[in-house]
């Protein structure tokens, strides 16, 4: 499956704005949500509130924690565009699984079919992607599986709950259609892997 470079390169604009936008919303949110509870603890001292400020610090530390993620895996991501040349293709289907370029990761991943559920399409800043669904209790260690362990992977495969996922690859930088690409999973892995639809 070739890649159009312009669109994957106009892509990476548009996440690194939007994640980077929500982060620092995020960030702040967060700090917001800290300042009032010290200020609570420092205002109202002996008053008994200090459990509610505690739990209230306690509940905007993930969102702190994220922004810090957020922007670590940014970082990291500019620094491989600016090393790495773009993949020749997104992918590739064999009678023996899927092999997958992914923007980040070094070497590409390998899974066959029994690792892979197929793709779900969603719209993610205002494009529509597909997000990678591996089969259940898929991992890094099953057997016949390579390169789920690479951070840049993870990072899009298998997201932190704390943030929003990108997407594997954006629809529109495909060279081929959508029902193009189900149709040929479906063929390559007997009938167990699809493209579904996101009902959002």
């Amino acid at each position: 499956m070739g890649i159009d470079r312009g669109a994957v390169e106009a892509r990476r604009g548009v996440v690194r704005r939007g994640v980077r936008r929500g982060a620092w919303v995020t960030l702040g949110i967060g700090a917001v949500g800290i300042g009032l509870a010290v200020y609570a603890l420092l205002a109202f001292r002996g008053s008994g509130m200090w459990p509610f400020a505690l739990l209230l610090i306690l509940s905007m530390s993930p969102l702190v924690a994220s922004t810090v993620l957020a922007v670590r895996l940014d970082g990291e991501r500019q620094r491989w565009y600016a090393a790495s040349e773009l993949p020749p293709v997104a992918f590739r289907m064999s009678p023996k699984g899927l092999e997958l370029a992914c923007d980040g990761a070094p070497y590409p991943v390998i899974l066959p079919w029994p690792a892979v559920a197929g793709f779900k399409q969603e719209k993610v800043f205002g494009q529509f992607v597909l997000h990678l669904t591996l089969a259940p209790g898929i991992a890094a260690t099953t057997a016949g599986v390579r390169g789920l362990d690479q951070p840049a992977v993870r990072a899009v495969v298998k997201p932190s709950a704390l943030l929003k996922p990108t997407g594997l690859y954006l629809v529109k930088a495909l060279d081929q259609p959508v029902h193009v690409i189900d149709q040929a999973l479906k063929h390559f892995s007997g009938g167990k892997a699809g493209i579904t639809t996101s009902a959002r």
